[in-house]
């Protein structure tokens, strides 16, 4: 797999649209952005120089693109970024449940205080290990 390293943008130059709609993207007077000839489309440089942020999107997270040199590459890693927090809270929420769940339904001759006490313990234990592991 070839790794292509980001340029910065420079704000005199056009590029091909981003959007691969077969449009060229010149930049807007007194401006940092750059706009569309096909597509109409707006795109800002971000503050490093390095990417292009498409304004007006009706998508629920920003897109940014990196310029290689011959291409612009879609940049994920705010993506993931993003989601990354959300994904863990909801397995964290789905494990608590099901380790409730189980541990309300043993046998009635153990005290209900000591299961619940188990099942904080234990949750407690992996939310620990959760804020340890993201910590890094």
């Amino acid at each position: 797999m070839r790794t292509y390293k980001s340029q910065k943008i420079d704000l005199n130059a056009d590029y091909p649209c981003p959007c691969r709609r077969n449009g060229r993207i010149q930049p807007i007077t007194l401006t940092e952005a750059f706009g569309c000839d096909r597509c109409q489309q707006i795109f800002v440089v971000q503050e490093d120089g390095y990417m292009i942020e498409q304004l007006s999107t009706h998508y629920p997270y920003k897109r940014l693109w990196r310029w290689t040199g011959q291409q612009w590459k879609l940049d994920r890693s705010s993506l993931s970024v993003s989601y990354l927090p959300l994904v863990v809270l909801a397995s964290f929420g789905i494990m608590v449940f099901f380790l409730l769940l189980a541990t309300l339904q043993t046998p009635a001759g153990a005290p209900s205080a000591v299961r619940l006490l188990t099942t904080l313990a234990v949750s407690l234990a992996v939310m620990g290990m959760f804020w340890l592991a993201a910590r890094r």
